[in-house]
């Protein structure tokens, strides 16, 4: 079982504010989530293959070449602003 202290540490780290009643609550589910880690730690793997996933499908990638777009000019037209010869939009901060 993890302390009220190391609960108020987690809580800073992850930069949320707890009050005494959250700390209480997570007092409990984090123990009980660390409890069932040390659960699944006991479980004996020695045998299972590593996997990603269970379907089998691996990666299929095509070659990343560049090639002309078609469409180029019809596209820029849709842009309300344009500067040398890009589409020019508002800045995003």
């Amino acid at each position: 079982m993890i302390s009220k202290d190391e609960v108020k540490h987690i809580a800073g780290l992850a930069r949320i504010g707890v009050s005494e009643k959250d700390i209480e609550k997570f007092l409990k589910d984090l123990s009980a989530v660390l409890d069932w880690v040390k659960e699944l730690q006991e479980v004996d793997v020695s045998g299972v293959e590593p996997m990603a996933h269970i379907t089998g499908t691996e990666n299929v990638a095509r070659e990343d070449t560049a090639r002309d777009f078609g469409n180029k000019n019809n596209i820029t037209k849709l842009f309300p602003e344009k500067k040398d010869g890009y589409g020019k939009v508002k800045s995003v901060l």
